[in-house]
């Protein structure tokens, strides 16, 4: 103690150390290390993507009713973290979880957004994360020959659905619409699907053995999320009996107007092959390369 004494004044005397500089505390400020916060304090860039459904197809009282456009930030590391995490790789949530952290509002939440708009904020933070050339392989329809193509993303275009005179169906304005069926004259009542509905879809088609039948049933899961209501009755029962019994052509009529009414992002573009005349458009192949450019 007597030897820090000897060395270091006291800084009320104005006392000085023995080199001469002045006590810590006596120094002028313009000296000081800065703080981290102050040194690495920036603001990561965000984006306000269009959304192909305008807000229009959202129930009153969900944050996206009548909104146009959502704000997004850019892709960070921690995003990347997620998009290489085993467990939530093997879970199937790991894009899912990159738009929750990418999303400006709080009150949205990714598994409530409708497949379209989580499709144009995929492609916007795709974009804005890697840049809008997408570099992935792709097979010659003609030749069958596998070959590197390059894709620009952003000519991706927004389709805003047809309109529903085209589609003889009807908008509740709330987010489902009615459709009569042709054989059955029954008129169901069909809602797009969110995120969250497209992987509990995708979950009861893709499971293990125990789930075989499931696998098999892939149109009938996709009535049953698609139609909550049947002549105007909203029961399990109503609704099963449809589907166990609808007709293919009823069926197919009511695949292709929902596809028809929904709003989404058009990722067909031209395609020529390097190794036979074949030349045509093709709708963009999502692999592994899209997020993972450097897999």
């Amino acid at each position: 103690m007597s030897r820090n004494r000897g060395r270091v004044g006291n800084p009320k005397t104005g006392a000085t150390t023995q080199d001469g500089a002045p006590p810590p505390d006596l120094m002028d400020d313009s000296t000081r290390p800065q703080e981290n916060s102050a040194t690495f304090s920036f603001v990561v860039p965000t984006e306000f993507v269009d959304l192909p459904s305008e807000g229009k197809y959202y129930p009153t009282g969900h944050p996206l009713h009548g909104c146009d456009t959502l704000e997004i930030r850019q892709m960070t590391a921690k995003e990347e973290d997620m998009l290489t995490s085993r467990s939530l790789l093997k879970k199937g949530i790991a894009v899912d979880r990159v738009l929750q952290s990418i999303i400006v509002d709080n009150r949205v939440s990714a598994d409530s957004l409708l497949i379209g708009d989580r499709n144009a904020l995929i492609i916007a933070a795709r974009c804005s994360g890697y840049g809008n050339d997408y570099h992935t392989s792709v097979t010659c329809p003609e030749c069958s020959t596998k070959q590197a193509y390059t894709f620009d993303l952003n000519e991706a275009q927004i389709t805003e659905g047809a309109t529903f005179d085209v589609m003889e169906a009807t908008n509740n304005e709330d987010g489902t619409f009615d459709l009569q069926l042709p054989v059955t004259q029954v008129t169901v009542t069909f809602r797009l699907l969110t995120g969250a509905d497209e992987r509990k879809f995708l979950n009861s088609v893709q499971k293990g053995p125990r789930s075989k039948n499931k696998r098999d049933a892939v149109i009938t899961t996709q009535l049953r999320n698609l139609i909550v209501g049947v002549n105007g009755d909203g029961s399990a029962d109503a609704i099963n009996y449809l589907i166990n019994n609808i007709p293919s052509r009823d069926s197919r009529r009511l695949r292709n107007v929902y596809k028809l009414a929904s709003p989404d992002i058009d990722l067909t573009q031209h395609f020529e092959c390097d190794h036979c005349d074949y030349s045509n458009d093709m709708e963009v192949p999502l692999t592994a390369d899209f997020f993972w450019p450097d897999r």
